[in-house]
């Protein structure tokens, strides 16, 4: 196998695209569109994300220390492209879009109401990295949307048809080809070795018939 070498550059594909909602008392939500976002914690539950410090939202959210980040479905998708195109200097996003604030609980800064999922976060760090300032968050609250829940009062993710973003272009998911940890579980070998079991008894059964 022969391989290319190429110089640093980001090729971590594919990534979450996301719509980061952010908001400073008295004025306009605004809506940033981000993929460098990922979780760094579990607990406390701890999520990141870069923004370029010339970005709108970057004074907002280094004022504020709130923030939201709302999943994207594929029928977000040209929402969450047109928010990262177009900066709320010159645009009101939700109006533009025609999306709904969603008022929550946790903190003033609106939601997106059409997301499945709502991040509700608190600035706890800023690093300034380079191109980039990363906001290190504390998860505060979550919101979802009922109407992904099942009948076991379980949240089906996969249902929200959601986005991933690789190399510039978006993509939905696809079909499901495993389960964390489904490459050990004994249970599977055990079905198999029952399943070999039982029908190498039918077949010994069958052999003990025809010599009787």
């Amino acid at each position: 196998m022969s391989k290319e070498k190429w110089k640093p550059g980001n090729m971590l594909y594919p990534v979450p695209a996301v719509m980061v909602t952010c908001q400073k008392p008295g004025e306009k939500a605004n809506i940033i569109t981000l993929a460098w976002a990922g979780t760094i914690c579990s607990d406390p539950a701890m999520l990141s994300i870069s923004v370029r410090p010339e970005r709108y939202s970057h004074s907002i959210i280094e004022e504020t220390g709130e923030f939201v980040v709302n999943l994207v479905t594929t029928e977000l998708t040209r929402a969450c492209d047109w928010c990262g195109v177009r900066s709320g200097r010159d645009y009101d996003k939700f109006k533009e879009m025609k999306l709904c604030e969603y008022k929550s609980d946790y903190m003033g800064v609106p939601a997106i109401e059409e997301s499945p999922v709502n991040i509700y976060c608190k600035v706890k760090k800023q690093e300034k990295l380079g191109s980039h300032d990363m906001f290190i968050a504390e998860v505060v609250g979550v919101t979802v949307d009922n109407k992904y829940m099942d009948d076991k009062g379980r949240f089906d993710l996969r249902a929200a048809d959601l986005i991933a973003y690789s190399h510039g272009e978006y993509f939905s998911l696809g079909k499901k080809i495993g389960q964390f940890g489904y490459s050990v579980r004994k249970t599977d070998n055990k079905s198999n070795n029952s399943k070999t079991r039982k029908n190498s008894n039918s077949k010994n059964n069958r052999r003990f018939h025809k010599k009787k």
